[in-house]
């Protein structure tokens, strides 16, 4: 829409006088976008960009002895804060309010990143998993034990800090054991998350443990609020996940980055599943959801294989409005309505490249970068402003 005027008042969007709907602008414009939100991450490891160069998905982030557990074990906390709080100061100058970070090291690592999001405005949501997996592998294949004591505690304590819990993978814990985070999380008002089909591996060894695949095992054991990958999901899978009406967050950069399937991001809209994206891991990719976006358009384009599908609105909902159908809603309602929250992104397009763009919409996704991000605003706060 051409917007005469709007104006921000303490959190909240007080002043919207709309004009007339704009696709096409010949002069340059100043536009203004709900601020993204970056629906899955490990900031822990942004301080080794492209560390796993050359790793297989269980040599690079696989618990005990992969290489970001290795790398993060060494760091001091003062540095490792910094080094989050410099991934999260990129994040807001990129146009992102928010994100949901998978986050390591158990409550220690939930309250670093805790310290970093107060520090840069960038609103955390940490979704934490246990400091080291509390099964060995003779009791994850039995499947029968509970949490002991200990474990319990530590997952107390976790959700003490934490939004919310997020093991690697269901496969790392017993059923008894996530019927517990189910039952603790929903006592404490806290959220779930996991990864599910990110390869063939988590579906077989889920059924060879628990003669379900790690999708129905999440689905039916657990109740997560968000399921993250779903690379290899076939048609009966996707069909389950979009009758359970949970939601789905992809991450198209860091699976092509690992040579592993890309998400079947078309089959996933056509079923209706609620998707969003994340950049995953910060020694992947750049936390940059506006290079996320522009990935899972044109994957998107090539999987549906013409030229008029899907909408690029479609694909922007991703990084915005679909947040309002998750817990998380009302405090990232991913649109600018007057009364909401005002969490907006101002993005130049008096650019060169920008000015005459005959689509706007699909502008902001495939040909706006960092640099032409001139504010980000968090709740009424600016939490980024070019110089």
């Amino acid at each position: 829409m051409r917007c005469a005027s709007f104006r921000a008042e303490g959190d909240r969007i007080v002043e919207m006088d709309l004009i007339e709907p704009v696709q096409r602008i010949e002069h340059g414009a100043i536009v203004i976008i709900p601020g993204l939100v970056n629906a899955h991450t490990h900031m822990g490891d942004s301080f080794i960009p492209d560390g796993a160069t050359g790793l297989t998905l269980e040599e690079g982030f696989f618990r005990p002895d992969g290489f970001k557990y290795r790398e993060i074990a060494k760091l001091d906390r003062a540095s490792h804060v910094d080094f989050i709080s410099d991934a999260l100061s990129y994040m807001a100058c990129s146009g992102t309010v928010a994100h949901f970070d998978f986050r390591e090291q158990g409550a220690e690592g939930a309250t670093r990143l805790r310290e970093a999001s107060d520090r840069t405005g960038v609103r955390s949501v940490i979704l934490g998993q246990f400091d080291s997996v509390p099964f060995d592998l003779a009791a994850l294949t039995r499947n029968t034990a509970d949490f002991d004591a200990t474990a319990m505690n530590e997952l107390r304590a976790l959700l003490e800090v934490a939004d919310g819990f997020s093991e690697s993978t269901m496969n790392d814990l017993t059923d008894p054991a996530w019927q517990s985070v189910r039952n603790l999380t929903h006592a404490m008002g806290k959220a779930r998350a996991v990864h599910c089909l990110e390869n063939e591996g988590y579906r077989e060894l889920s059924l060879q443990r628990t003669q379900r695949g790690d999708l129905i095992q999440a689905i039916e054991l657990y109740q997560p609020d968000l399921i993250v990958h779903l690379t290899v999901a076939n048609d009966d899978e996707i069909q389950l996940l979009a009758d359970s009406g949970i939601t789905a967050v992809l991450n198209p950069r860091a699976n092509a980055n690992l040579g592993l399937p890309l998400p079947p991001v078309a089959k996933l809209m056509d079923a209706g599943v609620n998707l969003l994206l994340g950049t995953d891991n910060g020694l992947l990719n750049s936390p940059s959801m506006l290079a996320e976006l522009d990935f899972t358009y044109k994957l998107a384009k090539s999987q549906y294989g013409d030229a008029l599908r899907p909408d690029p609105a479609e694909i922007l909902k991703m990084a915005t409005s679909n947040v309002s159908k998750t817990r998380w809603g009302q405090e990232l309602p991913g649109a600018l309505e007057l009364g909401s929250v005002a969490n907006f992104t101002v993005l130049d397009f008096n650019q060169t490249h920008l000015r005459r763009s005959a689509h706007l919409v699909a502008s902001v996704l495939t040909r706006v970068t960092p640099e032409d991000v001139l504010q980000t605003v968090r709740a009424g706060k600016v939490i980024y402003q070019q110089n």
